[in-house]
């Protein structure tokens, strides 16, 4: 497992990772589209596991090839391209993706509907750090709040606090 420092647990992320051998690579998205298997879902490599396995191997070293070999582009649209091109992940590769639902692995772009489900927040779709920070600060004194209210809180009202603010302002 593989993640960015920007990503916060408020619970045991594995119960929600699948340990079947079905999936190579369990990958955190921007927006979720409501199917675990769908290339469409826009990923995020601030959070991801991987099996280690033959399949894999190949698709890093293939990903890092052609990461070193494609001017302007950023690791996470190398990979975002080949999981989207199909032929080089699953039909060359074999490798198969489950994309993580934002239900619970949330993030700035896309938070999840459900307090009570979440096990991470990304501060992605942020440009800079002082305001990830400052955002995640938010989320973690929401969090507390909640956690020992949790009985009189409205849940509804914790996750609309969640407006990421510092990061919407970031992009001005």
């Amino acid at each position: 497992m593989t993640q960015d420092t920007d990503v916060l647990w408020l619970r045991n992320p594995f119960p929600r990772l699948t340990t079947t051998r079905t999936p190579d690579l369990q990958i955190s998205t921007d927006r979720f589209d409501g199917n675990q298997w769908s290339r469409s879902n826009p990923i995020n490599t601030g959070f991801y596991m991987v099996r280690s396995n033959d399949r894999t191997i190949s698709l890093f070293r293939s990903w890092y090839s052609l990461k070193d070999n494609s001017t302007g582009l950023k690791e996470q649209d190398v990979l975002q391209a080949m999981i989207r091109e199909g032929r080089s992940i699953r039909e060359r590769l074999g490798v198969r993706v489950r994309f993580l639902d934002t239900l619970y692995f949330s993030g700035f772009c896309q938070g999840s509907r459900d307090i009570r489900a979440i096990s991470t927040v990304h501060a992605n779709c942020c440009r800079t750090i002082i305001a990830k920070v400052a955002d995640l600060r938010v989320v973690v004194g929401l969090w507390k709040r909640f956690r020992s209210n949790a009985t009189s809180v409205d849940d509804s009202a914790v996750l609309a606090n969640m407006a990421h603010v510092a990061c919407a302002n970031s992009w001005k």
